[in-house]
C-alpha cells in the first residue's frame, strides 16, 4: 500500500513551481524573453570565476577519489575547518570544525536542524510572511508548524502576537532573514528582543528554546540596511546556510548547519545530525563542491543587480499606487494586491505575461512575490507590460 500522507501531498504542490513551469510553456509560444517571469528565486548572475577556476583546478589535478569519493558523515574535516574559520573571523564566534555540519542546501541544514532539536508533536514557531516549503521540512520530522502573524505595515515580528503563542511545547523558533518573500531584514533591535523573551521563557519552561536561522540571503543586504549577525545575538542558535544565492549555485545543492559554540549542547549536536542523516538518507553533499567552496568562502558573485532591479521595481510599484515596504535584501519584493483575492489578481496579470506569485501559501493573504532576479534589461521592459496591467484591469 502507497503512503497516504505523501500522495495526498500531490495536491498541494508548489505554487512557484507550477507558475514556473507554466513561464516555460508560454516563453515556447511566445520566446521567453517575452515573459517577465517573476516567480521562481533562481540567481540570475553567474558564479564567480574563482569558482570556476576551482572546479577546473580539482578536475586537473585532483585524485578522482578524492573528488568523486563518500565523504566523511558530517562532511569533508578540511571543509569543516575552512567554513568554521571563516565563520569566526567574520563573526567574532569561536567556531570550530566540530560546530559545522556540511548539508544538501539551506533546505537540508533546516530539516536535519528541526530534527536535532524537537521531537515529534513539539512545536516550531516562525513569522509570517515565510517560506511555504517550512511545512514539509517540519511535518516530516513529526513537529508542528505554528505561524506568528504578520506585521503587514513594517514585516518585523509582531511581539503581542508571538509571546501569546510561547507556550511549554516551543522547542524552536525558526526565523528567516533577509526574509523570503517579503525582502525585509530584521533590525538588531527586533533580534534582541527576540533572544531576550527567548531566554525568559526557557528559564520559565525549564528547557531551552533554540533559534534555528534559515540565512541563504545573509549576503544580499542592500546598502545602509542593518543586518545583525543572528548568531552573535541568541547562544542557543543553529544556522542554517546555503550557497546558493551568495555564489550563485542553487544546482549545486550545497550548505550547512554551523552550531554556535556558546550553546549548551553545541558539543553533541551536529554529531546528531550525523546521525539524523542516517536515517533520513541524506548521506552528505558531493565531495567535489564541497572542496570548491571552501576556496571561495570569502567571495560572492556580483550581487549588485539585484538592488539595481529592486529600486527599478520598487520605484514602479509606489508610481502605480500599490502598498508596498522596500526590501532591505534578497531578491524578493511583496507587495499588497491591488484586490483582495491575491491569486485572481496574479492570474489576471497572465494575460499580460506577468508571471507573479500570490502571498497565500507565504501565509500572509492579500499580497503577491516578485522574484526579481532576472536580466535588469527584462525588468526594465516589464514595466511597461506591468502598469499596462494595472490600468486596464484597476483603473
Amino acid at each position: 500500500m502507497i503512503n497516504e500522507q505523501y500522495k495526498a501531498m500531490l495536491n498541494g504542490k508548489s505554487q512557484i513551481r507550477v507558475l514556473s513551469e507554466y513561464a516555460a510553456k508560454r516563453g515556447q509560444e511566445i520566446g521567453y524573453e517575452n515573459v517577465f517571469d517573476y516567480s521562481l528565486g533562481n540567481p540570475s548572475v553567474s558564479a564567480p570565476k574563482a569558482f570556476t577556476d576551482e572546479m577546473i583546478r580539482l578536475l586537473r589535478e585532483e585524485d578522482p577519489m578524492t573528488l568523486h569519493g563518500y565523504s566523511p558523515s558530517l562532511g569533508i574535516t578540511s571543509v569543516r575547518e575552512a567554513v568554521a574559520a571563516s565563520l569566526s573571523e567574520r563573526f567574532g564566534l569561536p567556531y570550530t570544525a566540530e560546530d559545522i555540519f556540511m548539508t544538501s542546501g539551506a533546505a537540508g541544514a533546516i530539516a536535519h536542524a528541526v530534527r536535532a532539536v524537537s521531537k515529534p508533536g513539539d512545536e516550531i514557531l516562525t513569522f509570517a510572511p515565510y517560506f511555504p516549503e517550512y511545512n514539509p521540512y517540519i511535518t516530516g520530522a513529526g513537529a508542528v508548524l505554528k505561524v506568528v502573524p504578520a506585521d503587514t505595515k513594517y514585516f518585523q515580528i509582531d511581539f503581542e502576537q508571538f509571546t501569546a503563542m510561547l507556550n511549554e511545547h516551543v522547542a524552536a523558533v525558526l526565523i528567516n532573514t533577509p526574509n523570503n518573500p517579503s525582502g525585509i531584514v530584521y533590525s538588531t533591535e527586533t533580534v534582541k528582543r527576540l533572544a531576550d523573551i527567548l531566554r525568559e521563557k526557557s528559564e520559565e519552561y525549564g528547557h531551552d528554546i533554540y533559534m534555528i536561522s534559515d540565512e541563504p540571503y545573509r549576503e544580499i543586504v542592500f546598502e545602509g540596511v542593518d543586518a545583525p549577525c543572528i548568531s552573535k545575538l541568541y547562544d542557543n542558535t543553529l544556522m542554517c546556510y546555503s550557497f546558493s544565492k551568495s555564489l550563485s549555485l542553487p544546482g549545486e545543492r550545497i550548505g550547512y548547519v554551523a552550531v554556535n559554540p556558546n550553546c549548551r549542547d553545541a558539543a553533541v549536536i551536529v554529531n546528531m545530525c550525523g546521525q539524523i542523516s542516517r536515517g533520513t538518507g541524506h548521506n552528505c553533499p558531493p565531495s567535489m563542491i564541497q572542496l570548491a567552496v571552501s576556496k571561495v568562502l570569502d567571495k560572492t558573485s556580483d550581487l549588485s543587480v539585484y538592488e539595481t532591479n529592486m529600486n527599478l521595481i520598487y520605484k514602479k510599484l509606489v508610481e502605480l499606487g500599490f502598498t508596498v515596504v522596500k526590501p532591505g535584501g534578497t531578491f524578493y519584493i511583496f507587495p499588497k494586491a491591488l484586490e483582495e483575492d491575491a491569486a485572481a489578481f496574479c492570474n489576471k496579470a497572465l494575460l499580460y505575461d506577468l508571471i507573479l506569485v500570490p502571498s497565500d501559501t507565504f501565509g500572509c493573504p492579500g499580497f503577491f512575490r516578485m522574484a526579481y532576479c532576472i536580466d535588469t534589461e527584462k525588468v526594465v521592459r516589464s514595466l511597461a507590460a506591468l502598469e499596462t496591467f494595472v490600468k486596464a484591469e484597476y483603473r
